[in-house]
């Protein structure tokens, strides 16, 4: 169960002694790849590596060459790859003897799991909730916490925001506020109304900054009051307390609170998506922590699995009105995940790894942000904890009335494959697809991150043409 052990070359660079004895040789599989799966494919797209081995924040290719990892499975790996933890976890409970796949039935693995997760929760959430295990993806999640909602209220519409991002599936795509994922797919699952989210830098309604936010939630109140507005009332608002996929946008902790004061006030259930940012990931164990709002219900996944399928939803006792199956699937009982996931929660929590996000994040946020003056075509450096975004612009571009230049989705892309070349892995996201993405695993160390820093910023250099400028 142990993993040959990697080590960083300060370069990045292949060391052809380490490489492993593939099967087949990377261009042949890639090759297979694109002749067998379908054109959804998505990060072989941006990643044309064959990864054999990993361990930690780094990966090592087939051919030798290894990056450091700061896609970390999109937030799945808190704590990077083969993590010592998650192995024994594994090892222990194949070698127990434990049934692997039990449906819904209850398991000390289940049982322990349990306990673990709801350690962690706010204590006023943890003393009023139940667990839902769904199907081991996030949408599943979502979908079940929207038809919970909508049993226990009898309505259908959902209230959701732009930049959102919930999943696939028709329910999480119909609260998923992408047009280009959803234009070519008819219908949905459920009447969404769209309210803005708070984004100071490109700001919904042109003001941004904490007036921005003062304005979406005064649209959001009086449209839900208007009786003209056109919203029938709701079975739930759902929400991310930082939008991932929307750009590493996070949202005002006094934002937020108003919209658990709206929704409360008016009896609609608030769901928050936290399949992402939990686990640590934003700098405390879960995102709502740092507004102290205390949803109806939260969205869990990625992480909570230490690195294998997994996908609950926790909510509060009041909306449990399902009956037997309202909502099932095979695949709910994956005992090894909960193994594993029961592992990692403890070891975030014991090795505070949550306030070592905090703080390692703001270090990286603050040199980020030190590198826009020299490096112009970094337009907005955003984000909580480990969870990062870098804005590239057209730096000659006009201003907006947010004093934001025009995106520049060209050149991301042309810096993320700098990146790769210097043996660094980041993705991009955000409403054009102009954000450089940063999510490395909680352990990262300050070399690593340092390494990264010092990747990123050459990649932006040479792509901005200032290469050559820097100090």
């Amino acid at each position: 169960m142990t993993v040959p052990p990697i080590t960083l070359p300060a370069s990045g660079r292949p060391d052809p002694a380490a490489a492993p004895t593939p099967g087949a040789t990377a261009d042949g599989i890639l090759r297979r790849q694109r002749a067998r799966e379908s054109s959804a494919r998505t990060y072989a797209r941006s990643f044309p590596i064959v990864p054999a081995r990993a361990k930690g924040m780094t990966i090592e290719g087939t051919d030798g060459r290894r990056y450091l990892d700061c896609l970390s499975g999109a937030g799945t790996l808190a704590l990077g790859h083969n993590h010592p933890v998650v192995l024994e976890a594994i090892q222990r409970t194949v070698e127990s003897g434990a049934p692997l796949h039990v449906l819904d039935l209850a398991t000390p693995e289940k049982d322990d799991f349990t306990d673990a997760l709801f350690a962690t929760l706010p204590k006023a959430f943890a003393d009023r909730a139940r667990i839902h295990f769904c199907g081991p993806a996030g949408t599943d999640a979502v979908e079940a916490a929207l038809k919970l909602m909508q049993t226990a209220t009898g309505r259908r519409g959902v209230l959701a925001f732009t930049g959102a991002y919930h999943g696939m599936t028709a329910g999480a795509l119909s609260a998923t506020g992408s047009v280009a994922i959803r234009e070519r797919v008819a219908g949905g699952a459920a009447e969404v109304t769209r309210l803005p989210y708070p984004y100071p830098y490109r700001c919904p309604f042109g003001v941004g900054g904490e007036r921005g936010a003062e304005l979406a939630a005064t649209y959001t109140e009086r449209l839900l009051d208007d009786p003209s507005g056109g919203v029938v009332p709701p079975a739930a608002m759902i929400l991310e307390a930082v939008q991932g996929e929307g750009g590493a946008v996070p949202a005002p902790d006094g934002w937020l609170r108003e919209m658990r004061r709206i929704t409360g006030e008016r009896r609609i259930p608030l769901i928050v998506d936290e399949v992402q940012t939990g686990v640590g990931r934003t700098g405390a164990f879960w995102a709502v922590e740092h507004s102290g709002i205390v949803p109806d219900a939260m969205v869990m996944s990625k992480a909570i699995g230490g690195s294998l399928p997994l996908a609950v939803i926790v909510y509060d006792q009041d909306y449990d009105g399902w009956l037997p199956g309202a909502h099932t699937g095979t695949f709910r009982g994956n005992t090894l995940a909960m193994a594993t996931g029961a592992a990692t929660l403890r070891y975030v929590a014991a090795e505070g790894l949550a306030e070592r996000a905090a703080v390692v994040g703001a270090r990286m946020s603050a040199r980020l942000e030190g590198l826009r003056s020299e490096l112009p075509v970094i337009g907005d450096v955003r984000g909580r904890g480990l969870m990062i975004g870098v804005e590239i612009v057209d730096p000659e571009g006009e201003l907006d009335s947010c004093g934001a230049h025009p995106v520049a989705p060209e050149a991301a892309e042309r810096v993320r494959s700098a990146c790769l070349e210097r043996g660094l892995i980041v993705e991009l996201g955000g409403r054009f697809g102009s954000t450089v993405r940063l999510l490395p695993p909680l352990v990262i160390t300050d070399e690593q991150a340092e390494a990264v820093l010092e990747r990123l910023a050459d990649a932006i250099a040479e792509v901005s043409g200032q290469r050559g400028r820097r100090s």
